[in-house]
């Protein structure tokens, strides 16, 4: 997929400046005689320069004012961007690269724009960049994607096809998040959690050597892992959600799992439904906390399940993204509404959809989707297998009762209650749908 326009962090992407950065904000509070300088500055990296200074004198009390230390912390830092910050190795070649083939670029920083012009001309780098954009000037911080979907839509490129360069884990998970393929450049002394970067980044580079915008058009298409968070009565536990959102890229609130997300302290990226089973609370919260508010009509010919699994639909086509996509709070409650669910599972196949929740965790196999499920590492564990369209052909290997090429109608119960009895079992759909559901016991 070719590279149409790239978004550029600055500080630790393109200048080896996060060193300088460190030693600039701690040695600011050591001056203040502020203790554990280091954590502090680590903890609030992510704020813009002037949120940094603000939160320190308003915190802290150190300072006459939040502007007077932006000031100081200002003039030391302009001093070590002529002085002592260099480009990274391969840098300036990469970005003669993507110029030549007409590619756009721009800066997305947290870094004042005044502060970046200065810097960026220091280096002769400035040129490639048609806009500098400070992220304090186009709403809130990295950990959330302003600033990268501002910047995009100044390049007027299409986001799938918009390249994201960043260092920090935060900046790249909200990238990754707003559908930017996205390269976490890592290098060996600015301390970064490289098993974060690998797991959210679709390509770690380590600097620029090698990196061309040839690779970057050879990679494959993008995923997008969507959480829908349905409105079951029975609950997922908090701990069981959050981990769920933490590895999501987009997470949907469906009516009533507002309330889940809100117990576990996890905004959505969308509040959809009709807004009649989520508690007054609850929908309070995720219409503030959420960044889209999706309201239909209480007499609507669809569910609020079915609404929300069609808006993760349509945000994967928006992002040019296979879809694989997650239930959870969908299985408690009225038999027919969980009849209901099995039926979005099935509609769904081709998402590689999967139900999890605190008892059990089902995942659809289709030819059209995920057609394996290798049980690593669940010897003695039930599993039930269960067709949820007719004409299925099933396979399950290392399993206490095994079956090769087993035809199932649908809901048929051959295939319900068996056991796992190797390390390496794994079950595979053929023809049709399959709904194999691991117990945990």
């Amino acid at each position: 997929m070719p590279i149409e326009g790239a978004i550029f962090d600055c500080d630790g992407t393109l200048l080896d400046s996060m060193p300088m950065w460190s030693d600039a904000c701690i040695g600011l509070l050591e001056r203040y005689g502020v203790r554990d300088a280091r954590r502090i500055f680590a903890d609030h990296e992510s704020l813009d320069m002037y949120q940094k200074c603000s939160w320190y004198h308003d915190n802290l009390g150190i300072g006459p004012s939040g502007e007077h230390l932006y000031r100081e912390l200002w003039a030391d830092v302009e001093r070590a961007y002529a002085n002592r910050v260099r480009p990274f190795a391969g840098c300036r070649d990469f970005l003669e690269r993507l110029a030549a083939q007409g590619v756009p670029m721009v800066i997305a920083s947290a870094t004042p724009t005044a502060l970046l012009e200065s810097a960026l001309e220091a280096h002769g780098l400035r040129r490639y960049f048609n806009e500098l954009i400070f992220a304090g000037d186009v709403g809130r911080g990295k950990e959330h994607p302003d600033v990268y979907l501002a910047s995009c839509e100044r390049l007027g490129t299409a986001r799938s096809r918009t390249w994201v360069f960043e260092d920090a884990p935060f900046g790249v998970r909200s990238a990754v998040r707003a559908g930017f393929p996205t390269v976490a450049v890592a290098n060996d002394h600015d301390g970064r959690d490289v098993g974060f970067l690998k797991r959210w980044a679709t390509l770690v580079s380590w600097g620029y050597e090698g990196l061309t915008p040839q690779t970057l058009d050879s990679m494959g298409p993008r995923v997008l892992r969507a959480l829908v968070v349905a409105g079951s009565p029975e609950l997922s536990s908090s701990s069981l959600v959050r981990s769920l959102c933490a590895e999501s890229d987009f997470v949907v609130a469906a009516d009533a799992g507002a309330r889940a997300l809100m117990g576990a302290d996890a905004p959505p990226d969308v509040f959809c439904g009709d807004q009649d089973s989520a508690d007054d609370e609850a929908c309070a919260w995720a219409c503030a906390a959420s960044a889209r508010v999706e309201r239909y009509p209480s007499e609507k010919d669809d569910t609020d399940l079915g609404l929300a699994v069609s808006c993760a639909r349509r945000e994967a086509e928006d992002r040019g993204a296979a879809l694989r996509l997650t239930l959870t709070c969908a299985s408690g409650g009225r038999p027919d509404h969980m009849l209901g669910v099995w039926g979005v599972l099935a509609r769904t196949a081709s998402a590689s959809p999967r139900l999890v929740e605190d008892g059990f965790e089902c995942r659809v196999l289709s030819r059209e989707g995920t057609p394996c499920w290798t049980l690593a590492d669940c010897v003695g564990a039930t599993v039930s297998l269960v067709a949820l369209s007719p004409h299925s052909v099933v396979s399950a290997s290392g399993m206490r009762w095994n079956l090769d090429h087993a035809r199932f109608q649908a809901l048929d119960d051959l295939g319900v209650s068996n056991r796992v009895a190797a390390a390496d079992a794994c079950v595979r759909c053929h023809e049709g749908v399959l709904a194999a559901i691991r117990i945990n016991e």
